[in-house]
């Protein structure tokens, strides 16, 4: 499966989960807002921190959201190789195999 079907997938996914419980979505929806427009830090920066922990979490429907946030903020390959380094360094042999795949959406969603 490509990773803009992984997408798809998981929007489907999660279109159903928000029509099963929509308080819960809607106060999720509403908290994602928060963080991401406040603080001192950069939309990018902090898609950044989610990647990484996407990684190490092991959460490939939130690697694939995560890295296209990151490929419509404009980052670069070697941004994304270094949070994934960072990703690695802290999750040892588990997170590289994730990365990898992480590495692979970047790509896929940036050609």
């Amino acid at each position: 499966m490509s990773w803009h079907e992984k997408l798809d997938e998981t929007r489907s996914r999660l279109r159903t989960l928000n029509g099963a419980i929509p308080e819960t979505a809607q106060a999720f929806g509403a908290l994602g807002k928060s963080v991401k427009q406040g603080g001192v830090l950069e939309f990018k920066q902090k898609e950044f921190v989610a990647l990484g922990i996407a990684v190490a979490l092991r959460c490939e429907d939130c690697i694939a959201l995560h890295v296209e946030a990151l490929v419509k903020a404009g980052a670069s390959q070697e941004e994304v190789g270094d949070v994934l380094a960072m990703s690695i360094q802290m999750g040892g042999g588990p997170a590289m195999m994730y990365a990898a795949k992480a590495m692979e959406c970047y790509h896929q969603l940036t050609r």
